[in-house]
Formats: structure tokens, C-alpha cells, sequence
């Protein structure tokens, strides 16, 4: 299933200015080679061991480029897999198989090394009751199919750019004054532009998060950076009067410990910004 986000009009306009940057005037080396009237098949076979994820989106560059083109499912968006194995079977003009194959492969193996990555995570944390966010770290003009990505390997999105949620970040405070007045700003904006976004601020110490509550009016407090046993005072401090989440530098070792203090959400850039693609190939036959 698509998220809200990856609509008609985006996947239409992704998918012909990605077909156009590899295609350009024509697959010549197809077109010198390849009859006109070939026939045949190819299967997605997966070369490593991890979570499929990108099926839907290679069955809408088939269906775009070549409405003739079928495609047999073996397995869907979300499914473990492991060398060998044939997440599906594309017929029709060998052609059209050729000119979308790079394409298809590209998202793909980044998609499902992502959704790996992510579940490898979630796993990690599993029975602590904390989501798994993904962050802005992202492949520009990619973005939001990594992190349709992030929700097929079973983690939850952040803020999908800068317009739908106020993040107040280091700089953001450093340059309004303080937390108090980077706060109290933001609620101004918002009260003269009447728009309806929740308020995130960063802090890096205890006492950053009791300005925060002084000021009051905040959705989220991101600890950031902290120490495991700052991070469990923190969460003390805050006592659920707003959403807790960790980020900064947490990986495979740290997160279960991270989560175990008692936050509701571990951001991790690196479910994005340097994740290691799934091998995979699509294979005439």
C-alpha cells in the first residue's frame, strides 16, 4: 500500500524525469540490437538476504513506460528474502523490459536496503513501546521514496520537509536569543498565519529542558546527544507532558539501551544517508 504522500501526480512526474535523465533520445544499444516485435520475460532475482521493498513502484515505471507490459508478483513489498529468490516475473517486449531495467533496479535495491536497515532496527527495540523515526537525511529528489521505504521495513515517518512541522534547532535558538523567545516567536508565527503545525525543540542539557517547559506550548523535546543516564533524568523531568525523542549519533549497539529510557521516539539518520543497497537483478530469459 502507497502512502498518502506518493500520489498519482508525484509518481507520474518522478517516473518520467527519471526514465528521461537514462533514456535521453533512446536505449540505443537496445534499439541497434533488440527486433522491434521481441518478445519475452525477466525475473527480479534477489543476490542477498533482507526485506523486498519497491515492487509497487517498479510495477507503476512498467505500467508508465509500457501499458503492455505484465507483471507476476512472488513477492511483495515487506517480505523477507534471501539469495535465489524471484520477486517477480515482467513479460512482454524486451525492449520495454531493457529501458526501464536500471531504473527499476536503482529504486529497488535502495528501497529494500533501506526497509532492511530500518527492520534490522525495529527488531532491536521491539517490546519498548518507542517508534522508530527516519529523518531529513535524504537523497535529494528521492526523498519520499525513502521514506516510503522506511515504512515497508516497519519504521514511522518524521516530518517530510521543513513545511509541516516547526523543528527549533540549535541554530534557530542561538540566532532567536534563547529557547524562551525562539518559542514564544514561534507561537506568535503561528497564531498570525493560523496554521496548525506542532513545535519540536532540540535540547542538549537538563537545563535546556526545563527552559523548554518553562515556555510551555511544545508537542516534542528531542534530546539530542545525551547520555544515557541524561536521557533517563530528562525523560523524568518531562514526565509526559510532551513527546520525548532521541537522536544523535545512535546506532545498532546504543538504540535498545536508548530506548529503554523510557522515550517515545529514536530518529536514526542513518536508516537514509548511508544505508548499503539490496543486490539485486532483473534477468531475461
Amino acid at each position: 500500500m502507497k502512502p498518502i504522500y506518493i500520489t498519482d501526480n508525484f509518481l507520474q512526474s518522478f517516473i518520467e524525469t527519471s526514465l528521461r535523465e537514462d533514456l535521453g533520445e533512446g536505449d540505443h544499444s537496445t534499439l541497434a540490437s533488440i527486433p522491434e516485435a521481441e518478445m519475452g520475460q525477466a525475473k527480479l532475482l534477489v543476490k542477498d538476504k533482507g526485506i523486498i521493498a519497491g515492487v509497487d513502484l517498479a510495477i507503476e515505471i512498467f505500467k508508465q513506460f509500457d501499458r503492455s507490459l505484465k507483471v507476476e508478483v512472488s513477492l511483495q513489498d515487506g517480505v523477507s528474502a534471501v539469495e535465489g529468490d524471484i520477486a517477480f516475473v515482467v513479460t512482454g517486449s524486451i525492449r520495454s523490459i531493457l529501458a526501464t531495467e536500471r531504473l527499476v533496479l536503482n529504486c529497488m535495491q535502495r528501497m529494500s536496503g533501506i526497509a532492511t536497515r530500518t527492520n534490522q532496527l525495529v527488531k532491536l527495540v521491539e517490546g519498548t513501546g518507542v517508534q522508530l523515526l527516519d529523518t531529513r537525511k535524504t537523497t535529494p529528489n528521492f526523498r519520499l521514496i525513502e521514506k516510503w521505504a522506511v515504512l515497508i521495513g516497519g519504521g514511522q515517518n518524521h516530518r517530510l520537509g521543513l513545511y509541516d512541522m516547526i523543528m527549533l534547532k540549535d541554530n534557530h535558538i542561538d540566532k532567536a536569543g534563547d529557547i524562551e523567545q525562539a518559542i514564544n516567536r514561534t507561537k506568535e508565527y503561528l497564531r498570525t498565519t493560523k496554521k496548525n503545525l506542532k513545535i519540536e525543540v532540540e535540547t542538549r542539557s537538563i537545563a535546556e529542558v526545563n527552559e523548554v517547559l518553562k515556555a510551555g506550548g511544545v508537542d516534542v523535546i528531542m534530546l539530542d546527544n545525551m547520555t544515557v543516564p541524561m536521557m533517563k533524568e530528562a525523560v523524568k523531568v518531562i514526565a509526559g507532558s510532551c513527546k520525548t525523542e532521541a537522536s544523535g549519533g545512535i546506532t545498532e549497539k546504543t538504540i535498545r539501551e536508548v530506548a529503554e529510557c523510557g522515550v517515545d521516539y529514536i530518529s536514526v539518520g542513518m536508516l537514509t544517508h548511508s544505508v548499503r543497497s539490496l543486490d539485486l537483478s532483473l534477468k531475461v530469459f
